[in-house]
This record gives C-alpha cells, structure tokens and sequence, in this order.
C-alpha cells in the first residue's frame, strides 16, 4: 500500500517493479487531470516526455530514463499531499478480480 509521509516522498507500494510504475502512471495521470494542481507543475512530467521525444544530446537511453524518473517523481513531490494522497486511496481502492461466465446451470432462480 503506498501512503505520503507528512513531509516526505511517497512510499512505494508493495508489489514488483512494473506494477510499481504502472500504479505511478496512472497516478501521474490523474494528477494532470486535476484541476487543484498547479498548471506549472503540470509542466514538469510534459517536459521530461519532450526532453525524451526531442532530445538536443544522445548520450545515451540511461540519461532519458532518468530524466523520466526524476520528472515523474518531482511532479508528484510537487504536488499538494492531501491531492496526491486522494489519489493514490482511489488507486488503491480498486479490487482485482477474474471475470468468469456464469452460465444457466449456475444461476440461481
């Protein structure tokens, strides 16, 4: 379960490494939906995208992973806690499940 330290970054959740990035996109994403975060931290997560799609200098794929990592976690440093905690509870408030058809013989009347 991931939770925001009052004054201290976001602790990870518990899981592996994809599922860690892909709960951090999702809540980079909803993030850049709400309206209460400020338009120029919005900026930051958009720039480390442009940085990677145009980028002045090749160095290498190392330096654009970190400008993503680091752009995606100071967005989210960035933004108000009470927010971003909002956020990650509606992330982690969703329950995982398999779908399954029920068929005639198992309904019940």
């Amino acid at each position: 379960m991931a939770h925001i330290m009052s004054d201290g970054p976001i602790i990870p959740s518990e899981g592996n490494f994809f599922e860690n990035i892909s709960f951090r996109l999702k809540l980079i994403f909803r993030l850049m939906l709400d309206r209460r975060v400020n338009p120029l931290i919005k900026l930051i997560p958009l720039g480390a995208v442009a940085y990677l799609l145009f980028p002045f200098d090749i160095p290498g794929p190392v330096d654009d992973l970190a400008i993503l990592w680091g752009g995606a976690y100071l967005f989210i440093e960035m933004c108000p806690q009470e927010i971003v905690q909002e956020h990650v509870d509606e992330l982690e408030s969703v329950v995982e499940g398999k779908f399954r058809e029920v068929t005639d013989d198992e309904k019940d009347d």
